[in-house]
């Protein structure tokens, strides 16, 4: 039988990651070591963005090389994974039975959201990849209940990883990027609160943090890079056992908090 599966949020950064992955890196790495062999894993990025859920169901999925102004090593980068449409079909069955609409897209490739990490944790991509696009116009609710579809999946022995980032505010990157200087006071206090509210479990606030949390305009102007936190979340099952297994931040406004939700065997709240 193939062993039950954590899902993991994981940051993806800035594509110089693929280069220089740093502690982030090696922590997402190492936790992939921990890991029982997955049946298949379902990659889900803040960078596929699409009004319904829709899964990919190529054979060999291109990597997509969707950002620009980067230096050339990273366009030579590939990662040569494969698809599986059995599972991709068992990823459209779970949604469905979860009651959420879906479309199939064959053709679809890994974005630099899925192949970075991806490429970090299993350098020899031998294990089937299946993407799964965001929704970002529902917002944490509507990526909280796509995650809680998947959840009976990691009981048969598939990975949900999804992939953006606890801070993601590119107008602040540039702009360090071209002067250079301190982290803004939001970025760690914004992560900080998120750390404080998954250790309490508490979802109403998690689900409306865009007025509770401190920072959240400034941390996310847009949130599709954080809605895959959501995902991961609820993937994980009700309760989830939370582990923050990576805190950090890379150019100065990219916290690159990385988390485990496992089913809580406990049940306690």
């Amino acid at each position: 039988m193939t062993a039950a599966q954590p899902a993991l949020f994981v940051p993806h950064g800035a594509p110089t990651v693929a280069l220089r992955p740093g502690a982030a890196g090696v922590a997402l790495a190492a936790t992939a070591r921990t890991l029982a062999r997955p049946r298949a894993i379902v990659i889900v990025s803040a960078h596929w963005d699409t009004a319904t859920p829709t899964v990919g169901f190529a054979d060999r999925p291109e990597t997509i090389h969707d950002f620009w102004g980067f230096p050339e090593a990273l366009y030579a980068l590939r990662y040569p994974a494969t698809g599986c449409r059995e599972a991709a079909n068992e990823v459209v069955a779970a949604l469905e039975a979860a009651g959420l609409p879906v479309q199939r897209d064959e053709q679809r490739g890994l974005d630099h959201g899925a192949w970075i990490p991806l490429r970090l944790m299993f350098p020899d991509a031998d294990v089937p990849v299946i993407p799964l696009s965001i929704q970002s116009r529902g917002g944490p609710p509507t990526a909280y209940r796509l995650g809680l579809a998947l959840a009976p999946l990691a009981a048969r022995g598939f990975l949900v990883i999804a992939s953006g980032n606890i801070t993601h505010n590119l107008g602040d990157f540039q702009r360090v990027g071209r002067s250079g200087g301190q982290t803004p006071a939001y970025v760690r206090e914004f992560a900080d609160w998120m750390a404080d509210r998954l250790a309490a479990r508490d979802l109403p606030a998690l689900l409306d943090y865009r007025r509770q949390a401190p920072g959240a305009v400034q941390a996310h102007p847009t949130d599709e890079h954080l809605l895959p936190l959501y995902v991961a979340l609820g993937a994980g099952g009700e309760p989830a056992r939370i582990e923050r297994f990576h805190a950090g931040i890379d150019d100065y406004v990219l916290a690159m908090d990385a988390y485990a939700f496992l089913p809580d065997e406990r049940g306690d709240s």
